[in-house]
């Protein structure tokens, strides 16, 4: 039974991931569904166009926590089942996976910014610390959500690694990890890549 237990807790986190909370909170609180206004992406930023500030922060809120849970909880408690730092990052991709494609919304789900940074501090406080303070500093120059998610992806893994030197072991399949989460990310940018070179990405606090 132990040989199954990564496998387990692997299929937990996908399906905690899988939970779409941008639905979910608009459903609670009355409001229409996210994938049918804006860029019809349910996650917290198109939450944010109902109209609904607690809406939005309630799905960010909880889109990280569903990053974060299934990584602190094999940490916490995996040691004595047996899984150790590779089923940790198992874990941390499944449950980001599950938030793209989620098995309850027809596999139709987010762009995982938010849930990304949950796993990143679940692996490290430190690291996620880092990469929000990337997104910070990058979206506070140049205005651009989409410009500061990819570049702080893109720095997690160096950060991850870097860290190794100062402060705590890295371990390759977490690296692994991080990187296919900041290639997925990417690929879900796509489009933002696009208005980005061709000058017609929306900036931050500008008006439709």
């Amino acid at each position: 039974m132990e040989s199954y237990y990564p496998a387990l807790a692997a299929l937990a986190a996908y399906l905690i991931g899988s939970l779409s909370f941008a639905v979910i909170v608009s459903r609670v609180m009355g409001l229409k569904d996210p994938r049918s206004f804006g860029s019809k992406n349910p996650g917290a930023t198109n939450v944010l166009r109902s109209g609904s500030k607690p809406a939005a922060v309630i799905t960010l809120l909880l889109d990280g926590a569903k990053g974060w849970l299934p990584v602190v909880l094999v940490k916490w408690y995996g040691a004595k089942y047996g899984l150790g730092d590779a089923t940790v990052a198992l874990v941390g991709v499944a449950a980001f996976m599950g938030h793209l494609y989620p098995v309850f919304f027809k596999f139709a789900g987010g762009k995982g910014v938010a849930t990304a940074l949950g796993v990143l501090l679940g692996i490290n406080a430190w690291l996620g610390l880092a990469t929000a303070l990337t997104w910070l500093i990058i979206a506070f120059f140049f205005r651009y959500s989409s410009l500061a998610s990819l570049v702080a992806v893109a720095f997690a893994p160096a950060y991850y690694v870097f860290g190794d030197r100062i402060a705590w072991y890295a371990d390759k399949s977490i690296t692994l990890a991080l990187l296919v989460i900041g290639l997925f990310l990417a690929w879900r940018h796509r489009e933002n890549i696009n208005r980005l070179v061709a000058g017609t990405e929306s900036k931050l606090g500008a008006k439709k």
